[in-house]
């Protein structure tokens, strides 16, 4: 398996900087957090995103995916949507991120919100399709666990359109790992890691300093002969009080390499 980090953990931090971080602590890859305040989001003009294009190549450095906020189930009018949607789309396209991030949002019965997110997602697979990019649709909020996530992509069944399986909210939700994996597998793009403290307090925490289920994630995915990509998303944005990210990294990623190896 790869492993990556968010940029989530380092708000703002210019992208030279974020290669540097990736390449000094032995990662492969970065995932955008899509936002204006970042800078990397939809506004950028095309000779912006071919000089970030320009700076992962150089480095080695893989652009994992575009971390939108986009999100497919929220009541409302499809074309805002999927205008958004469609830009993210159109911005992994041009930074040669493979992936694209979006929430679910749902309000109201589950039905309704199923059914409003797959017919968007089905709409946005051909987009995705034509740009060469995947649409996952993160276990978040409204559709926090995979047997949440999977009501919405079975529907779906395209295959650019997946899932991305947040530890987190899976565990909050009451799934054990091995029932996740089994909902996801088919569609799985790939793993957000993370720790906190408990259910009632999210702060980050240094990887496996806390109580989310990352030993028995790896176990399962190894089990699963999944190989795809592990990200460290630490919400450092959200938690001021948080340590800072760079001291973390190399810690994290030796944690999650004798995971991986513990599992092997």
């Amino acid at each position: 398996m790869k492993l990556a980090f968010s940029t989530l953990g380092v708000p703002g931090l210019p992208v030279p900087d974020v290669l540097a971080l990736a390449s000094e602590h032995g990662y492969h890859g970065v995932e955008l957090r899509a936002h204006p305040e970042e800078p990397v989001h939809p506004g950028l003009s095309p000779a912006e995103r071919a000089d970030v294009a320009a700076l992962f190549r150089g480095s080695g450095i893989e652009p994992l995916c575009v971390a939108g906020y986009a999100r497919v189930a929220a009541p409302g009018d499809d074309a805002a949507v999927l205008g958004e949607l469609r830009g993210l789309l159109r911005l992994a396209h041009d930074l040669g991120a493979p992936f694209v991030r979006v929430f679910p949002g749902g309000e109201g019965p589950h039905e309704e919100a199923d059914a409003i997110a797959a017919r968007r997602l089905g709409t946005a697979a051909e987009d995705a399709s034509a740009l060469g990019v995947r649409i996952l649709l993160e276990t978040h909020d409204s559709h926090r666990t995979g047997a949440d996530a999977i009501r919405v992509l079975g529907p779906v069944g395209h295959r650019q359109v997946g899932a991305l399986w947040d530890v987190m909210h899976t565990w909050l939700g009451g799934e054990q790992p091995a029932q996740t994996y089994a909902a996801l597998a088919p569609q799985l793009g790939y793993v957000q890691v993370k720790d906190i403290a408990s259910a009632e307090d999210s702060t980050p925490l240094p990887l496996g300093a806390g109580v989310l289920p990352l030993t028995e994630c790896v176990e399962v995915l190894s089990r699963g002969g999944w190989d795809g990509w592990l990200c460290w998303e630490y919400e450092k944005r959200w938690y001021e009080q948080a340590a800072p990210l760079p001291g973390l990294l190399t810690a994290g990623r030796d944690h999650l390499l004798r995971l991986l190896g513990e599992a092997a």
